[in-house]
């Protein structure tokens, strides 16, 4: 059975209410919960996998879009505070690496409990965006250049492309979150707090060496990098083992 808390946008593919620890997922910039469902088969026994669906898509579709990068934060924040009675561990893809990051400082602030770890993927460090620019597109390039980019990168299918409704959605969406994560400013001095480690694609845009050592650089707890074959989503039968590089321990993880 998959359930669906609709008020805190939390989608369960496959409820455990009595795993010990929970997975939770955040997707990347246009992005749903859908690339992550087939992941609730490869979950340990003692693992529930939370996806967290964004405002103006899939259950979400009648609530407006996020206004701008806070505002997207807090959705997610208001999400994950649900999820906190087990211990869980905090993963976003490339915008997502950037939420994960700054939900788990947010919540820091808020007196919360932290994740028992960080996995980022696909993205460069927050505070060295600005400086890798060239390969996004942005909010107010034309439709066609957002389709060839997502066609590029993987993450339009040939079904989608091809269907003009569909592809207007797709498009409108991913307007959307570059708006949203065009509004991120990095604030100086924000740290993660707990082990992360760093997933990234030998083929992604950004050599991994840069990758690992910007992100090293924000990491006060346990760290690894690792270079995974393929691009920006990895090879195939690499995204589908994802989930055990968000599983396995990390170097300075307490285990459960």
């Amino acid at each position: 059975m998959q359930t669906v808390s609709r008020s805190s946008a939390v989608y369960r593919p496959r409820p455990r209410p009595g795993a010990g620890r929970v997975l939770v997922c955040l997707s990347f910039c246009g992005g749903g919960t859908a690339p992550f469902r087939q992941w609730a088969e490869a979950m340990p026994a003692d693992v529930e996998l939370a996806l967290i669906c964004y405002p103006g898509r899939e259950m979400r579709f009648g609530t407006p879009f996020a206004r701008d990068w806070i505002a997207l934060r807090d959705d997610v924040v208001n999400a994950v505070r649900g999820l906190t009675s087990r211990p869980y561990t905090l993963f976003g893809h490339s915008m997502g690496s950037w939420l994960a990051f700054e939900t788990a400082a947010q919540l820091g602030r808020l007196g919360v409990p932290p994740p028992s770890a960080l996995v980022v993927s696909g993205g460069v460090a927050p505070h060295r965006r600005q400086f890798h620019t060239a390969h996004t597109p942005r909010s107010d390039d034309s439709d066609d250049a957002l389709v060839a980019w997502m066609r590029t990168f993987g993450q339009m299918p040939a079904v989608v492309a091809n269907e003009p409704e569909l592809r207007a959605i797709a498009v409108e969406l991913l307007r959307a979150d570059l708006a949203v994560s065009e509004s991120y400013s990095f604030t100086e001095g924000t740290r993660a707090t707990v082990p992360l480690r760093v997933l990234y694609g030998s083929g992604d845009t950004v050599a991994f060496a840069e990758v690992e050592e910007g992100w090293k650089s924000l990491a006060d707890g346990g760290f690894e990098a690792c270079e995974l074959p393929g691009g920006h989503f990895y090879e195939t039968d690499v995204w589908s083992g994802l989930p055990r590089w968000c599983t396995e321990p990390l170097p300075g993880a307490a285990r459960p």
